[in-house]
């Protein structure tokens, strides 16, 4: 290997500030203490950058906080966003005391993300994207620099940690910049100015002039191959754009709110791990749904809860291809025993996602435990079966695949549900207390004998339809019976409660009942005016105890755009789109959305970008469209009942 002599047998051994020494010596000090310090923005203070296996997290002070490489699973390099800037971090940015003012955007219908930073000396642009890969084992970052007014002293640090902020890799100088390796993971660090060691980071100060255009360039490679080569940093910007706005045009929705679909369109795509089609619910994890709290969850997995809306998402906004994938991806991680399903997989379909604390990191703004991996996948949640065969039925009705397609696996799945659907169980929201019988599980279970015989009725296929109706009707009498409150007017969070819970506005969405019925409505109204904090709805009444967490959390924003979907079809159709519109100024500048939202704060709360939210961006201007939209048509699916509950008469 080469080494800083020219010996090509001599061992590098790193300076006292974790950087090698170049081969014509080391690089004089400028001292710099404190210009780059501290913890992470606020969490509506980030964009994304990303290509499809991955995704950046970029603040508007032009700091990478969060990097996970090669995948969206994989161990953090950069991990400033639960930590400090020890922990990682990429800044290109003006010096501190000549910032002025800061502007940044999406580069029209792309995720390519500028920054613009205006100061007294002038005007600099900071260019951030994710070019996408010829090979998987190659992953890269392009920022390029832009002078476009007066001359601009700025300064570049990068501190490489691997192993989430952990591992200070060695690090070793080429004429072009460095390589960092630590173990099987390696960065090729390629920039256009000189660079140095400083207190364990790479730093480098220079000078942009107008009409000046530098490319730094970062690629992952595993360690054990040879270094990359160089990329063409200007054609990779021209071809990434080219792509998204090729993928863009295939944008069929054109009704109102059309910016924030294709925006939320775009989201949900950078969220798509490309080689398996399957979409991780949020690029990051821990960030917490209270500040200072132990509500602290790893997102970057695959739930099949979002199954079906996500289908909803992407046929109604014109991505085919995208929904065929996200068919494929439940396909195949589904499969195997009916006893073995669980909520959520990896990229891959990978079930063991074993769940572990991360001590060595602070918390986001001192929020512990830092968790990798989701102890959730092992729970019992019955209404995963209604969301999957809800979603194979959505493909066979949307023509996704042949109506034969998983009818065998359907009915293995069904023959299972037949003997733990009156399980206790823990739920749409992964209580980590005691298993309840929770109504929305129920309504679920439901849903999945629902589909199954509708699939015989409209598809000609073959099963006991008979013995399914009669079940069917069992579940939805039980819980007329067991999870409506006279006492509140009301279906409430689980048998034999009388606490409210915004899963139950899917019962209208789901085709339980008609929105009509009086149950129905009374059932809305209830959240709306009971478990709603400034108009904006909570998942459930934390202080209850019943998730077994302590503290708090903010308003749900996929919550509250069911309760935006729930009020229109029950004709609160001006309600609806005041709380929707509302919804959409809580996006950030760049119209990304959270999990969750503090009206108190008034800040976003939770794993970011979150794909349930942008979901509920898409469907919900679906909803509101003249048009059909997923609830009206997933509704349409259930057989309905009577004022009394009685299931309505079915064909024989």
């Amino acid at each position: 290997m080469a080494s800083l002599t020219g010996h090509p047998d001599a061992v590098p051994t790193p300076d006292a500030d974790g950087t090698e020494g170049r081969a014509t010596g080391k690089q004089p000090r400028v001292r710099t203490e404190g210009r780059f310090k501290g913890p992470a923005g606020r969490i509506e203070d980030y964009a994304i950058i990303g290509n499809c296996r991955t995704t950046a997290l970029v603040g508007r002070d032009g700091s990478i906080d969060w990097l996970c490489l090669p995948r969206f699973d994989s161990d953090a390099v950069f991990a400033r966003l639960l930590g400090d800037t020890e922990n990682g971090h990429w800044q290109i940015a003006p010096e501190s005391h000549t910032a002025a003012r800061t502007r940044r955007r999406y580069r029209d219908n792309t995720l390519v993300l500028e920054t613009e930073f205006e100061t007294e000396a002038g005007t600099v642009a900071l260019i951030d994207f994710m070019p996408f890969p010829h090979r998987e084992d190659e992953i890269s970052i392009v920022r390029l620099v832009e002078g476009r007014s007066g001359s601009v002293p700025m300064r570049m640090e990068a501190a490489f940690r691997f192993d989430y902020g952990r591992i200070v890799p060695w690090v070793r100088h080429r004429p072009d910049g460095i390589v960092a390796i630590a173990g099987p993971d390696a960065l090729r660090f390629r920039s256009p100015i000189p660079l140095h060691g400083e207190s364990m980071k790479t730093v480098g100060d220079f000078t942009v002039e107008a009409g000046d255009r530098l490319p730094f360039i970062l690629t992952w490679y595993p360690s054990h191959l040879p270094e990359p080569g160089g990329i063409d940093p200007f054609r990779s910007l021209t071809d990434t754009e080219t792509w998204w706005h090729g993928w863009a045009h295939h944008c069929t929705y054109d009704g109102p709110y059309r910016e924030a679909v294709l925006r939320s369109a775009l989201t949900l795509k950078a969220l798509t791990y490309a080689p398996t089609g399957g979409i991780v619910a949020a690029a990051t994890t821990s960030l917490p749904e209270e500040i200072g709290g132990e509500r602290n969850w790893d997102y970057r997995y695959c739930w099949i809860r979002d199954a079906t809306l996500t289908l909803y998402a992407l046929l109604g906004a014109g991505f085919t291809e995208e929904a065929a994938s996200w068919r494929d991806w439940l396909r195949r991680a589904a499969a195997g025993r009916p006893e073995q399903l669980q909520i959520m997989y990896g990229l891959g379909g990978e079930r063991r996602l074993t769940e572990l604390e991360i001590p060595w990191l602070a918390g986001y703004e001192g929020s512990k435990p830092v968790r990798i991996g989701n102890g959730a996948h092992a729970q019992l949640q019955l209404d995963v079966y209604g969301e999957l065969l809800d979603a194979i039925h959505v493909a066979r009705k949307k023509h996704l695949t042949h109506p034969h397609d998983a009818w065998r696996v359907q009915r293995v799945l069904l023959g299972y549900l037949e003997k733990i659907w009156d399980k206790p169980d823990e739920g749409l929201w992964e209580i980590r207390g005691p298993r309840r019988h929770f109504v929305h599980s129920k309504v679920m279970a439901w849903v999945a004998f629902d589909r199954s015989i509708k699939a015989v009725e409209q598809f000609g296929l073959e099963g006991p339809v008979k013995a399914w109706r009669a079940l069917r009707d069992r579940i939805h009498a039980e819980i007329c019976t067991k999870g409506f409150s006279e006492k509140r007017n009301s279906f409430t969070q689980s048998y034999g409660s009388e606490m409210l819970d915004a899963a139950l506005l899917q019962i209208p969405m789901v085709g339980f009942l008609p929105p009509d019925d009086p149950r129905v409505i009374s059932t809305v109204e209830a959240i709306e005016r009971e478990l709603t904090v400034d108009g904006l709805a909570r998942r459930y009444e934390t202080e209850s105890g019943v998730d077994g967490l302590a503290g708090e959390e903010g308003t749900f924003l996929v919550c509250s755009f069911w309760l935006a979907d729930a009020l229109a079809m029950i004709g609160a159709v001006d309600r609806a789109t005041v709380l929707y519109e509302r919804l959409l100024g809580l996006a950030n500048d760049v119209g990304l959305l959270a999990e969750e939202y503090d009206p108190i704060a008034r800040r976003q709360l939770g794993n970011f970008p979150q794909a349930f939210s942008h979901i509920g961006v898409i469907n919900t201007a679906l909803n509101l469209a003249e048009f059909r939209g997923p609830a009206e048509d997933r509704s349409h699916n259930g057989h309905g009942t009577g004022g009394h509950g009685a299931p309505a008469a079915e064909a024989q």
